[in-house]
């Protein structure tokens, strides 16, 4: 495994309220652990062993949990938004100095319990500027927003749903860094935006995983995640 991974950690997590009024989302107890420490151990035993957390609310609080890494044989930096949130896209160019030409972007709030290295070479055999993992998904854990066929994206939408739409972004992406690099620094930039301009231009692989997606970006969702941790361990 050679690409480094973007951890998104910087939003406000609304949903979570009064959850999160103390304690940014990444360090929600969930089953015993901080969350990040759940996608962190997850990431190192499937080979990941670079990582960048673009932090915001209370990000200073994520940095002194995860220091270094080095508790995880990994090797972690921590990149705060600044005064203002840059929204997803931002956040990636505001640490791109620390993530090298090409790289795994993945969401805070998501646990992907997925074929990292086969993702990988996807992305990198594919010679595209960027690359979406997409859930065959029919509405069932969300709303679906991607319509894939035969290996191909036509269309990718978050607002805008049509049936053609059976997939949904999973939560992971790959991208080369010089579709950070078009954008200005400190700019407000949504990860969607970055992923519709890189389908407009043709730019933009698509891969299938078949495993399904934990989250902890709501209410539900995040008692759900602590319902699987608590089973599995169980059985372990």
């Amino acid at each position: 495994m050679t690409l480094p991974v973007a951890i998104l950690a910087g939003g406000l997590a609304t949903r979570l309220q009064p959850v999160i009024e103390q304690i940014p989302k990444a360090l929600i107890d969930v089953a015993g652990k901080p969350f990040i420490v759940r996608q962190l151990e997850l990431l190192r035993r499937h080979g990941l062993k670079r990582a960048v957390l673009c932090v915001g609310h209370l990000g200073e609080m994520v940095r002194d949990a995860v220091r270094d890494g080095s508790q995880w044989g990994m090797d972690i930096s921590v990149v705060s938004d600044g005064l203002s949130l840059l929204g997803t896209g931002g956040a990636v160019r505001n640490a791109r100095h620390l993530l090298g030409d090409q790289f795994f972007v993945l969401y805070g709030d998501t646990y992907l319990d997925c074929d990292y290295a086969t993702i990988e070479r996807a992305f990198l055999a594919s010679g595209k500027l960027g690359l979406m993992t997409v859930l065959h998904n029919n509405n069932q854990w969300d709303r679906s927003n991607v319509f894939f066929q035969e290996g191909k994206i036509y269309l990718y939408d978050k607002q805008n749903a049509v049936p053609e739409m059976q997939h949904i972004d999973y939560g992971l992406g790959a991208f080369s860094a010089r579709v950070f690099d078009a954008y200005p620094a400190n700019e407000v930039i949504d990860l969607a935006e970055v992923y519709q301009e890189l389908l407009r231009r043709h730019e933009l692989a698509g891969f299938e995983v078949l495993q399904r997606f934990y989250e902890i970006g709501s209410p539900a969702g995040l008692e759900e995640t602590r319902r699987y941790f608590m089973d599995r361990e169980r059985t372990e």
